[in-house]
This record gives C-alpha cells, sequence and structure tokens, in this order.
C-alpha cells in the first residue's frame, strides 16, 4: 500500500508540531518520507482471513506509521507485541522510531479525551518534558528517537 499516491494527508505536520511537545516532551519528528497509510491500523480492523477494514482515514502518513499504530495497540500483549516489532522491520530503525513517537503522540491524545485508557500506562512510559531521559521501560517509542534528536543525528527523508 505504501507505493500507493495519494494527496489525502492523514497526519498533519502543524497538529505534529503542536501536539508532540505537549503529549511526549519532544518536538515534532522531522518530515521524513511519507507514504500512503491505514491511518487507524488496530485489531479490530484486521479480520482472517487477512482483511483490512474501515479505510475512511487513509492518506499520507510518516513510513511505518501502520506498524507503529499496530505496535501501540498491542502493548498490553507483550508477546504478540514483540511479534509484531519482528514482523515490521521498520520499527526500530530511525525512520521507525520517528512513526512510533507521531502514534504515541496521537495516542496520548486519545487518552486526554478519555479515549484509549486501557493504554495510558504503556504509552506513559515515553517520560515527559525531558530530550535526554531514558523510558522506564523498552522497547519506547520515543525512547531510540530522542536519543538521536540529542545527538544530533535526522530522522532519514
Amino acid at each position: 500500500m505504501a507505493a500507493v499516491d495519494t494527496d489525502h494527508v492523514a497526519v498533519r505536520p502543524q497538529c505534529m508540531d503542536r501536539a508532540s511537545p505537549e503529549f511526549v516532551g519532544i518536538p515534532a519528528p522531522p518530515g521524513g518520507r511519507c507514504t500512503a497509510a491505514h491511518f487507524d491500523l488496530h485489531w479490530a480492523n484486521l479480520t482472517a482471513p487477512l482483511r483490512i477494514l474501515d479505510w475512511e482515514e487513509w492518506g499520507r502518513a510518516p513510513e511505518g506509521f501502520d506498524a507503529a499504530t499496530l505496535y501501540a495497540y498491542s502493548l498490553l500483549q507483550v508477546d504478540v507485541a514483540a511479534r509484531v516489532r519482528a514482523a515490521f522491520p521498520v520499527l526500530g530503525s530511525p525512520t521507525g522510531l520517528a512513526a512510533e513517537a507521531t502514534v504515541c503522540t496521537q495516542l496520548l491524545q486519545t487518552v486526554s479525551r478519555g479515549d484509549n485508557l486501557r493504554l495510558k500506562d504503556q504509552l506513559q512510559h515515553c517520560p515527559r518534558n525531558s530530550a535526554v531521559t531514558e523510558c522506564a521501560t523498552p522497547p519506547c517509542p520515543g525512547r531510540r528517537y530522542r536519543a538521536l534528536m540529542r545527538d544530533g543525528q535526522s530522522v532519514p527523508a
């Protein structure tokens, strides 16, 4: 799906510029490569045999956004989260870490509105208000991203 070209934007940089510092305590990930994304890839939108449901919000998002979203929604089941992480090599890469930070920001924003409350504790393993603080428990959507930013490295475009 990433190869599909679209002008529809799912993740707006202006929103991330405002929300990322507030919800994960780091600057918004720099604009890297964007690809077409489902934008709401969680287990309720997957069927067996494999079908992906609920496409109304699809559009351009940071590369790895869908993998990062599925991973975030798997955090309550450590074994499932590990399998998702292993299945998507982009996760853990600089590009994937930026996507994970983006997803973490968006999900913490929904928590502040009363949604996804069951994920709150797992998502808050990303410390707030510090660009260099390490996470309490890895893997953390923002930990390595913050280290890259601290060391002056950029997320590849």
